[in-house]
């Protein structure tokens, strides 16, 4: 190609390119949300774990509800509620006899887990708590267990609702 088609190409191409980015600002959690989150988190996946339900395929999902904001849950085909965010708890955690154990990425360092557990999911609810400047109000709820496909039916779970501060 010359070197006029190749700019030709080039500028049409951008000019039809629309950026469907979130025009958001992103505020950060509070030290008191990401205790309450945290503490409802390892609440639920030391249960999950005590149960004997913690599998390669187990997930932390969660919900988020900011009042004043519509924001419609997906759907798939087969009409099942798609949560807004999900972890794959094994990329950090496996079961052991009693309790969690983390993954051999982590070299034992249990705390090292689930601080990168709580990066990623702090990260994700900020993102979907971003229409508002003030996170009093939101309402999170949390399940942790295994779907027959990550947006099926619960097989097991168990879940806590809780209002950030």
């Amino acid at each position: 190609m010359t070197a006029k088609v190749t700019s030709f190409i080039h500028h049409n191409i951008t000019a039809f390119m629309r950026d469907h980015t979130p025009d958001f600002k992103m505020h950060e959690l509070s030290g008191f949300n990401k205790e309450l989150v945290a503490g409802t988190v390892r609440q639920l996946l030391e249960k999950l774990a005590a149960d004997g339900k913690l599998g390669a395929d187990s997930l932390l999902e969660f919900w988020v509800e900011v009042p004043g904001v519509k924001h419609s849950r997906g759907t798939f085909r087969g009409g099942f509620l798609m949560p807004d965010s999900f972890v794959y708890i094994t990329d950090y955690f496996l079961a052991g006899e009693t309790s969690l154990v983390p993954m051999p990425a982590f070299s034992g360092e249990e705390e090292k887990a689930w601080a990168d557990l709580f990066d990623e999911l702090f990260y994700q609810i900020e993102i979907f708590t971003s229409p508002v400047s003030e996170s009093k109000g939101i309402t999170l709820e949390l399940w942790a267990g295994n779907r027959q496909r990550p947006e099926g039916e619960w097989i097991y779970a168990v879940d806590r609702k809780i209002e950030l501060g």
